[in-house]
């Protein structure tokens, strides 16, 4: 039996998603120390507020204790666990994608037991408590930028007190929106990008190819000021009115808190250091012609105009453009390959540069 530290300095983090690396970079936005543990959960120091907005973590549990993937183990740990708190509780217990071999009905009910025999009280319907149960077992995610990513095999039941859950309070799906175009991003995608790129409140967040708008739509519901542009005119329409449908601002002389104008994503209308974070999905196809731009000379552009303007980037891509991204003076921190269906995985770089100083916005919205 493994027993995590008393007290709120570890937590378990529930994964969403089936790729877990990726899913635990973007957990690293919001909390400190994340570690995977097994296929769906990770470890962390500490939580912040940015859980609430990830898109592929369900929850952070404040930890209790941490097992073998069985019953009987998980039964012993909680036994033995210092409980600081009651009143009434629910036991929820999951087996993640069915990984362990453990009945989460039985779980529970030996869980329950434990707590009801250590003074709580069960209410299913409003506990003022609720204990998480997580078991897994197969191989971990293997990833280099990751830590706990090295394809070992593992065997874990992690429990804890459900401390913060994700909100998912996505945009609606690409169909639904006012101004729509075939191959638009989903949504929980789009989020994750800006999360890594470094939306948050009181930060700006700069997509300088915003398509119909749904990388700066996710910035926007995060509570970041969204700045974007577009070659084609039809495009900036469509994501101002995507913007002003679901994150608000923009008329009747309410002031946005968005930005959104016809550009160049080559030469950027920004001071240097004007942004806190870009993101942009590049066009897709090799033999792409962007107005005036061939597709390589877009992206490379692009990428140096993104180190002029911000200390960090996320590029998304039907390709890996990890050399023009360090010939622009981006340092790849991690790389991902995603995939969408049969014929697109899309490669996802998270790019840093050392931060500069000054700050600016784009003009026009």
């Amino acid at each position: 039996m493994r027993r995590a530290r008393g007290g709120p300095d570890v937590y378990w983090l529930e994964l969403a998603g089936e790729t877990d690396a990726f899913a635990a970079c973007e957990a690293a936005t919001a909390a400190t120390g994340v570690e995977l543990l097994a296929p769906g959960i990770a470890t962390a120091g500490s939580v912040g507020e940015g859980i609430g907005r990830l898109a592929y973590t369900r929850a952070a549990h404040e930890a209790v204790a941490r097992t073998d993937a069985t019953v009987a183990p998980a039964v012993a740990a909680l036994e033995a666990a210092p409980l600081d708190r009651e009143g009434s509780v629910a036991v929820r217990a999951r087996n993640v994608r069915n990984t362990a071999d453990v009945s989460t009905t039985d779980a529970e009910r030996a869980l329950g037991s434990v707590l009801v025999d250590r003074g709580f009280s069960v209410d299913l319907d409003d506990p003022d408590h609720v204990l998480r149960a997580l078991f897994a077992a197969g191989e971990r995610a293997e990833h280099d930028a990751v830590a706990g990513a090295d394809g070992e095999s593992a065997s874990t039941c992690v429990l804890g007190w459900v401390a913060r859950e994700a909100a998912r309070d996505f945009a609606p799906d690409p169909t639904d929106r006012p101004f729509f175009q075939p191959g638009s991003m989903a949504p929980a995608d789009a989020r994750a990008y800006v999360n890594l790129a470094g939306a948050a409140p009181g930060r700006t967040l700069l997509d300088p190819m915003c398509g119909t708008g749904g990388l700066p739509l996710e910035a926007g519901l995060v509570g970041a000021d969204a700045v974007a542009c577009d070659a084609q005119e039809k495009m900036v329409r469509g994501t101002r009115e995507n913007l002003r449908t679901y994150v608000g601002g923009g008329h009747d002389g309410d002031p946005p808190t968005w930005h959104v104008a016809r550009g160049d994503a080559t030469d950027l209308p920004l001071v240097d250091d004007a942004v806190d974070g870009v993101a942009f999905d590049a066009p897709y196809g090799r033999q792409s012609k962007i107005a005036r731009h061939e597709l390589a000379d877009l992206v490379a552009g692009a990428l140096a105009e993104a180190a002029r303007v911000a200390p960090r980037a996320v590029l998304v891509a039907d390709r890996d453009w990890r050399g023009p991204a360090r010939e622009a003076g981006w340092e790849v921190a991690a790389a991902f390959e995603r995939r969408v269906h049969r014929s697109l995985t899309r490669h996802v770089l998270v790019l840093e540069r050392e931060r500069g100083s000054a700050r600016t916005t784009i003009e026009g919205n």
